[in-house]
């Protein structure tokens, strides 16, 4: 595994489908079979470009940072932050497999709105 290959091409992927290009997203960084473990989006390929082609749609102008990737293996860990339409931002983290052939192939994540306030000084970051 090149871990810093999967690295840059998991950034690619999630940043190239959440600007509003799934299709491509899918056709240049996943393999055969997309596992989907969010709820909220249909498992295999064509529930992720369904998705995705949602949100861009509705919310075209919500933006998304990188934070921190981590890769050990096969796998590759995202933490994000997300700003939607009113100011509504999001820390996510996301978990992608990569198969024998550098593709990705199962995704895993966990969305958290930020709060206005909070019982510590620290960022979610």
């Amino acid at each position: 595994m090149n871990l810093e290959q999967n690295k840059k091409n998991a950034i690619a992927f999630y940043k190239t489908a959440y600007l509003g290009q799934p299709n491509k997203a899918v056709d240049k960084y996943v393999g055969r079979e997309y596992i989907q473990h969010n709820p909220e989006v249909e498992d295999g390929l064509s529930g992720f470009i369904n998705y995705f082609e949602r949100m861009h749609k509705a919310y075209p102008e919500k933006s998304i940072e990188f934070v921190r990737c981590i890769a050990e293996g096969d796998l590759v860990a995202l933490h994000t932050h997300q700003i939607w339409p009113d100011n509504d931002e999001y820390v996510t983290m996301d978990f992608f497999r990569f198969d024998s052939n550098g593709k990705i192939c199962e995704h895993w994540d966990a969305i958290q709105q930020i709060p206005n306030t909070s019982s510590n000084p620290n960022t979610m970051y």
